[in-house]
């Protein structure tokens, strides 16, 4: 895709002008730096408060005052189905039918609970399959995964690691360590993006060769959902997490989300952890003995919808329902081209990006690789008022959130740049 980008203020402010979703930057907090709104390019890390949460909490609490345990079944957003009123938004976001998707705990407790559900060693089919450098916290849940079922991680986990000089991974190395491995493999479980490179991944193909040799094939899309539209459903992906705190905008620690296919959630014998609050509403309330899970994703659910930790998300993806999650992606790729183009603007910076330059295989982030010195620019950076974030060895993550990042926020982000560096 080729743009016309030119590396002008002029250039910046026209450009926000004609974006149709420039208004919504106004609709969220931003931190400050001397006076001023700081350039937030961390929404990969924690997404903004949107300036409806104050009043969207404080309707529960007047819910809580007035009708105590009432709330549950009165009030404007009845407690008892108030993960509910989430479904129906992130479906249109993950592509996915809502009876798919359900909001409960947080990611990497989803991770386990699906790992339990999903991850049936046998003698000779027992091994994972993931991508060398995952999150730390995938890591730990599969290593701990597997030792319950008393393997060796490094017998049964196997890495797929980059070529030899470069830090992403071909889709065709991938499909290729699948099919290597064949009738020995029980999962695939990749992150969608990687949160290090911030290469995205081919879901689609990525599961369609898993499927192939007769594995699972999970995905953790913690910076995936609310960044770039997929179609987890048409994709047959057979399960899904990803946290809200990030791209979704619902707050630290809010509640993570689950996927799984209808192929296995309207079964309600797919093995699970059972709870309460994922027993058939039809019969949970008769206080019997023996399980009997909901026909869809909620029957994952464990415990009492924590309201107050998802009154964040309903506010952030009421915006999302307005602007639209195509729309979102559109301007995003346009929004983080334009960072690309300006960067490369910059030669005495000395980096490189190591994110895909493939509009295909990235979102909203850019990672850029520094061989020395890489802590120090981005606290350079910090001082200057560029909210951006160092992972190491040696990467600043910019990640220009289009919801409320301008063309105006990327120029500025380089002439700071441009200036001191």
């Amino acid at each position: 895709m080729n743009f016309d980008f030119k590396s002008t203020k002029e250039y910046a402010v026209q450009q926000d002008a004609e974006d149709i979703l420039a208004s919504y930057k106004d609709r969220f907090f931003f931190p400050q730096h001397q006076g001023k709104n700081a350039i937030y390019f961390c929404g990969n890390s924690l997404g903004l408060q949107p300036k409806t949460v104050e009043s969207a909490i404080q309707i529960e609490l007047n819910a809580w005052r007035d009708l105590a345990v009432g709330g549950y079944f009165g009030g404007k957003h009845p407690w008892l189905y108030y993960h509910e009123l989430l479904t129906p938004s992130l479906a249109k976001i993950i592509g996915a039918n809502k009876e798919e998707i359900t909001v409960s705990n947080t990611l990497t407790v989803n991770l386990h609970l699906m790992l339990l559900s999903f991850y049936k060693p046998t003698a000779t089919r027992y091994k994972i399959i993931m991508e060398a450098g995952a999150f730390p916290s995938d890591q730990y849940a599969v290593e701990t995964t597997v030792k319950q079922w008393g393997l060796d991680p490094a017998d049964a986990i196997i890495e797929i690691e980059p070529l030899a000089g470069e830090k992403i991974l071909h889709t065709n190395s991938i499909i290729g360590t699948i099919i290597e491995h064949d009738t020995t493999v029980a999962l695939v479980l990749l992150g969608g993006m990687n949160y290090y490179t911030g290469q995205l991944y081919d879901l689609k193909k990525i599961a369609s060769a898993a499927h192939q040799i007769g594995a699972i094939c999970g995905f953790d899309l913690a910076h995936v959902v609310g960044n770039i539209p997929v179609s987890l459903h048409d994709w047959e992906i057979d399960f899904a997490v990803w946290c809200s705190y990030k791209y979704l905008n619902a707050g630290p620690g809010a509640v993570g989300g689950i996927f799984v296919h209808e192929k296995w959630s309207t079964n309600s014998q797919t093995p699970r952890l059972g709870g309460w609050w994922g027993n058939d509403e039809k019969t949970r309330f008769k206080m019997e003995k023996g399980f009997h899970a909901k026909p869809n994703a909620s029957g994952w659910n464990i415990s009492t919808t924590p309201v107050f930790n998802m009154i964040g998300l309903k506010a952030s993806l009421e915006i999302f329902d307005q602007a639209g999650i195509q729309q979102i992606r559109n301007k995003s790729i346009r929004l983080t081209s334009y960072l690309e183009f300006l960067l490369k603007e910059l030669p005495n910076l000395p980096f490189e990006i190591i994110t895909p330059i493939s509009i295909d295989e990235r979102g909203a982030q850019l990672s850029l690789f520094f061989k020395e010195n890489g802590k120090a620019i981005h606290n350079k950076m910090q001082e200057n008022g560029i909210i951006v974030d160092y992972r190491e060895p040696g990467v600043i993550r910019v990640a220009p959130a289009p919801l409320y990042c301008s063309f105006q926020d990327v120029y500025q982000f380089y002439s700071i740049l441009r200036e001191h560096f």
